[in-house]
């Protein structure tokens, strides 16, 4: 009986409970995107590498490892040297190793040194390869695979001529051996979009002329004597290593990071990546506060609207009082009336969430490689829908109390 005088009484005022319907429903569908967010942007910063078992580089801390070597920010403290990369990359318990060589730029994106198996073996989101948008991996000596906010921001293409400069904030560039545009990747989301690939070689081949990090003055070598040069490194900046078995992961950490060679550190990418979230997630943290302050407006607009309707409901709750409905009825209709205006609200923001998941989730991933996984409700969004029921109805007990006072005071009163 009282389910069907709520349901009445709601529809009556359709206008003013479906506003307040849609407010929470916007702030539900707002809060718990952001959760998705949240969740898919922390995802995606953990899977920035997948599949690599350990990260070299010199002795300094993982965080910084990390960043330089998977982020592209920052400096090494110091190279790897070659003997000592090939000296690890011999050790029976290693599957595959890449080597990486940083230091140059152009046009403030990092440029990268690396070999054909950084392609082979980089994975991200959970095991995905790099894949080609437009034309192929380098076979030149001067060739360049780029990312795709390279080719986007700069305006590249396949076949444009790219010269590189030395160092990160360098005006002096290696103008003598210009590189061409190979290939260009897929957006991936991760630092490999940002970043200008080329071989180990190439890397060699610009410093030919150039000696304690300045050019040596007068001397010009031709490209065609470059190519006939041994252009093996002399030094890493880091190295990605995969290991044969998973149980050999920490023996082969503990002795690299041991080597009595020079001090060099190994990494677990994911644990580096935790603990690298735990320096960076606390804006999560800011926009969850956002997205629940979003929620309690609503709530309180809920409140709002049914104290405003109170005395033009005064009549209507006489009625219900002439016809012998209790105080204790009248208090009920409201919180039920607020309870179903939650619900109902609740529901259409989920149903909101799933179509603007729906129509965002490709965009998303295409421009900023962020995946928003469209999965059903967890277990933490449902009590999460539930709570904002829950709360629905405490906060309509405050103008429910001022309804009973009325109700009782009218029933009370000596008509003449």
């Amino acid at each position: 009986m009282i389910l069907r005088l709520a349901i009445a009484s709601l529809l009556a005022r359709a206008l003013t409970v479906g506003m307040t319907i849609l407010a929470i429903a916007l702030s539900v569908a707002l809060f718990l995107g952001v959760e998705k967010v949240r969740t898919g942007a922390k995802a995606s910063f953990a899977d920035t590498i997948s599949g690599t078992d350990l990260i070299v580089g010199a002795r300094s801390g993982s965080v910084q490892l990390l960043l330089y070597s998977v982020f592209r920010i920052g400096n090494a403290t110091n190279n790897v040297t070659w003997e000592s990369y090939l000296d690890i990359a011999a050790r029976p318990d290693v599957d595959w190793i890449v080597p990486i060589s940083l230091g140059d730029s152009h046009r403030q994106f990092r440029v990268m040194g690396t070999t054909q198996g950084f392609f082979e073996h980089y994975r991200y989101r959970q095991g995905r390869p790099l894949e080609m948008s437009d034309g192929v991996v380098m076979d030149d000596l001067f060739d360049t695979v780029i990312g795709a906010d390279v080719a986007k921001t700069l305006g590249y293409s396949v076949g444009d001529p790219i010269i590189v400069a030395h160092g990160l904030a360098s005006f002096t560039e290696h103008k003598d051996q210009p590189f061409r545009v190979s290939g260009i990747l897929e957006k991936t989301g991760t630092p490999v979009d940002r970043t200008v690939i080329v071989s180990m070689q190439a890397i060699e081949a610009i410093h030919v002329d150039w000696q304690s990090g300045a050019q040596i003055p007068g001397q010009s070598t031709p490209v065609e004597a470059i190519r006939q040069m041994d252009l093996e490194p002399k030094a890493v900046t880091a190295a990605l290593v995969g290991v044969k078995s998973p149980l050999q992961t920490f023996a082969l950490q503990r002795a690299i990071n041991e080597y009595p060679e020079e001090p060099l550190l190994a990494i677990l990418p994911g644990v580096a990546l935790q603990e690298l979230w735990g320096i960076v997630g606390i804006a999560e943290t800011a926009l969850l506060a956002v997205s629940v302050m979003v929620v309690v407006t609503a709530l309180i607009g809920m409140m709002a609207t049914i104290f405003s309707s109170l005395n033009e409901r005064r009549r209507e709750m006489a009625i219900f009082r002439a016809m012998g409905a209790r105080p204790e009825v009248i208090l009920g209709l409201l919180v039920l009336e607020a309870v179903l205006m939650a619900a109902v609200g609740t529901l259409l923001g989920l149903a909101l969430l799933y179509v603007g998941l729906t129509i965002a989730q490709p965009i998303v991933d295409a421009a900023f490689g962020l995946w928003v996984p469209i999965d059903t409700p967890s277990m933490r969004e449902i009590l999460t829908l539930l709570a904002v029921i829950g709360a629905s109805a405490l906060v309509s007990l405050v103008p429910a109390l001022r309804a009973y006072r009325i109700s009782l005071a009218d029933g009370m009163m000596v008509r003449t």
